[in-house]
């Protein structure tokens, strides 16, 4: 007997996810438990396992698509079955062509209207994409317009027909021609934590520069011991211990607000923010008070290596208590970054550079110098804090021997 599988609620209040790779196809046996699918949501790439043994007779999506929790991902039948002889209720119309004959699964209604054919979904998603039905030449049955004719049309994709019957695809706008990127994936997710950060944090930053010559040259010494482990080191993990140390004292930095709450967190997990080519991930370096320099760099460059290889898991990503977005890695001295929401504050270093700096016998000398941008929720601290708690993390990183002691 087949069996409808949906896409399962993987936790976190995700709704939604969008389809990697598929890793079979329509007519493959599978085992229970067989990875039959890749799919991202949340910034992470989560393996979809078959939840029994069957073949599979349905597959409802595309790779690319966007398939939401409970839609039916594919159905799985037993051996013999022909899935051409059935219509599954989770089959999407625009995806699929629609099941001939009758079944007792109700067909989705269409609706003409003025000569369009298209079901209510497919007008739902042309409003929400703000795409004229009237513009668009339909691909289905009968001329019935499906979601990649909308997909397409939202794209700046204006299809002609010619008498001949060849479709010819032009992108463009009144001023010249435009390429549209579907605001989708890791991208997506970026940009509505960013917006409900804005919508739900008073951002303040504060600036500041610490003089890290002699850090400087005391990571340049643990580098070449670490080298030869195999292990890269970079300023992080420094940064990272002077972080906790200032968060112990200042734990209003270390906290979140929840209702009428500042709810004071215990524990110290790190996040670091990864540039990738899909966008921006957050992996989180967890107990970060507990671990050495060495023990820092290691997991550091582990996470970092994940989320370029996509294969972090949700976990990876979560309990982060602290983020720090080493803007200074790429370029640029200040900046204003956006709080890692519901976290109260977000550290970013800018680039190291060398400065001119008046001794106190009147000389002139170059120091090395790290910039600091500390952006944090006023609803939460003051500046003042905010102050203090930079000041205790240029005093560490300006004394980075205190950083290799181990607690």
């Amino acid at each position: 007997m087949s069996y409808e599988f949906k896409f399962p609620d993987v936790g976190e209040g995700i709704t939604e996810g969008e389809i990697v790779k598929w890793l079979v196809k329509e007519g493959d046996y599978v085992k229970l438990d067989q990875v039959i699918a890749k799919i991202e949501t949340d910034k992470a790439v989560v393996d979809i396992p078959s939840p029994k043994e069957g073949i599979i007779l349905k597959i409802n999506f595309k790779e690319g698509s966007t398939i939401k929790v409970g839609e039916v991902l594919v159905v799985i039948g037993e051996k013999g079955e022909n899935a051409s002889k059935k219509k599954y209720s989770g089959s999407v119309v625009g995806f699929l062509e629609e099941a001939k004959e009758e079944s007792k699964v109700k067909k989705t209604k269409e609706i003409k209207h003025e000569g369009i054919l298209a079901t209510p979904n497919v007008r739902k998603l042309a409003k929400e994409l703000k795409v004229d039905l009237s513009k668009v030449n339909g691909s289905g049955p009968n001329g019935r317009i499906t979601r990649d004719d909308i997909n397409s049309a939202s794209k700046g994709e204006v299809k002609v027909t010619k008498s001949n019957g060849i479709k010819v695809q032009k992108k463009y706008d009144m001023y010249g021609y435009i390429e549209r990127i579907p605001l989708k994936g890791i991208r997506k997710v970026v940009a509505n934590n960013m917006r409900n950060s804005v919508d739900n944090a008073a951002h303040v930053c504060h600036m500041d520069e610490a003089d890290v010559t002699h850090l400087f040259n005391v990571r340049k010494k643990e580098k070449e011991i670490l080298d030869s482990k195999g292990i890269k080191l970079t300023f992080l993990p420094f940064l990272i211990k002077a972080i906790v140390s200032g968060l112990k004292e200042h734990p209003y930095l270390n906290a979140s607000l929840e209702n009428d709450e500042i709810v004071l967190k215990k524990y110290y997990n790190i996040g670091i923010a990864v540039d990738i080519p899909e966008g921006l991930v957050v992996p989180v370096v967890k107990g970060a008070d507990k671990k050495t320099i060495q023990q820092l760099a290691k997991e550091i460059e582990d996470l970092a290596n994940k989320a370029r290889q996509r294969t972090l898991d949700l976990m990876d990503m979560k309990g982060g208590t602290f983020t720090i977005t080493n803007v200074g890695s790429i370029g640029g001295i200040f900046a204003t970054p956006i709080i890692n929401y519901p976290e109260v504050a977000i550290l970013a270093p800018g680039r190291i550079y060398d400065k001119v700096s008046v001794n106190t016998r009147g000389g002139i000398t170059l120091r090395k110098v790290m910039p600091l941008s500390l952006s944090f929720d006023h609803r939460v601290l003051d500046g003042a804090e905010a102050a203090r708690f930079v000041n205790k993390v240029k005093k560490l990183l300006e004394n980075p021997d205190f950083l290799l002691v181990e607690e």
